[in-house]
Parts: structure tokens; C-alpha cells; sequence
């Protein structure tokens, strides 16, 4: 499956789940101060795009000093997604991390994994190393996923009292679906490579 810009900005947001992180992020920041709390998502939204941005910056050479192969990461990528989506379909009870903690969280859950999470990762990594050359979009489709998260985020409240709990739940089970289907897809083109290459 070749990436451009929309495909890879729309499957860095399926992943990323702005939408499904809003109870996430809403709990952990109950103890926050209100004038704070934008400040502190900020804070957390920046610090993942820093930390993708690190892992698509030098995933190639990563992958080289590990002696992993694209495919490898490809059906590997492929197969945390794929577990990432049926969590989206079939929530667990303790959210997406089991951690609930009092006072101002720092990097942990929200930064990582909430947003920078193994799929986020592998994808990063994964765009790069199909397409090394289209550098600048993969930077820009991240860029643009990491607006649209700080945006959702900073209005989480507002958009979870505005949709409903139940609206939120659906929309992520949604977006579950779709990033079956790509985790599916991803897993089939690594097999297809593999293949070839008997």
C-alpha cells in the first residue's frame, strides 16, 4: 500500500485516536486545575510529536542497528495495530493503560502511550523506511495529526459533554473498524513481499 500525504495524515489520526483519548485524558486531568489544563495537554501533545518526530527521523538507521528488515516492521506494525483496533472495538474496563493517578500526570499515560504508543511508533518508522524520500509529507501529515489532537484535546470536555459518552464510544469503535482494515492490509502486503522473495 503506497502512502501520500492524506492517506498517512489520515492513518496517523486513526492511530493517534484524539476522539477515543478524550475520557482517557479527562480522567487523568480531573485533578488539574481547570486554567492549567489546557497548558498540561499542550505540554503532553508536544512532547509525543517530539518523540515520533525522533523515531521517523532516525527509524531507518534504528531498523539498520537492530538488522530489522521493512517487512519485518511492516507484518510487526501490521500486528500491534491490528491489537490496538480490537482494543478501540472492545474496550477494556481500565481504559487504555489500567493507570489512573492523581495530581499533574508527566509524559506517562498521556504523552506515551496514549498518544505516542507502539502502533504510533511503528508507523512513523514504517513511512519512513517505505518511502525515505517523501520525508517532508511524512512531517507534515505528523504535524497536521498532532494539531488536530492538541484541538480535540484542549476541547475534550466540551466535546464529550457536546456528543455524549456513548456518541464518543461509537465513533472510536468506528474508527476501530477502519484501522482493522489497514492493520489487515499492512499484514497481507508484508505476507505478498515475503513471498516474493522465495
Amino acid at each position: 500500500m503506497e502512502y501520500n500525504f492524506l492517506s498517512a495524515t489520515v492513518l496517523l489520526i486513526l492511530i493517534t485516536d484524539p476522539l477515543g483519548n478524550i475520557p482517557l485524558f479527562v480522567s487523568c486531568l480531573r485533578g488539574v486545575t481547570p486554567h492549567r489544563r489546557a497548558w498540561v495537554i499542550l505540554r503532553e501533545v508536544a512532547i509525543a510529536f517530539v518523540i515520533l518526530l525522533a523515531f521517523m527521523m532516525a527509524g531507518d538507521r534504528f531498523l539498520r542497528m537492530m538488522h530489522l528488515t521493512d517487512l519485518s516492521l511492516r507484518i510487526g506494525g501490521g500486528i500491534v495495530l491490528f491489537l490496538i483496533a480490537l482494543r478501540m472495538i472492545f474496550p477494556h474496563p481500565d481504559g487504555l493503560t489500567g493507570v489512573t493517578r492523581g495530581g499533574e500526570p508527566l509524559i506517562v499515560p498521556l504523552a506515551i502511550p496514549a498518544l505516542a504508543g507502539p502502533s504510533a511508533l511503528a508507523t512513523v518508522m514504517l513511512l519512513t523506511s517505505q518511502a525515505p524520500g517523501k520525508m517532508l509529507e511524512w512531517v507534515a501529515a505528523l504535524t497536521v495529526t498532532m494539531v488536530v489532537c492538541a484541538i480535540v484535546l484542549v476541547l475534550s470536555e466540551r466535546i464529550q459533554q457536546w456528543l455524549g459518552e456513548r456518541t464518543v464510544t461509537a465513533f472510536e469503535r468506528l474508527m476501530g473498524l477502519v484501522l482493522v482494515a489497514i492493520s489487515v492490509e499492512m499484514i497481507l502486503d508484508g505476507i505478498r513481499a515475503f513471498v516474493h522473495q522465495l
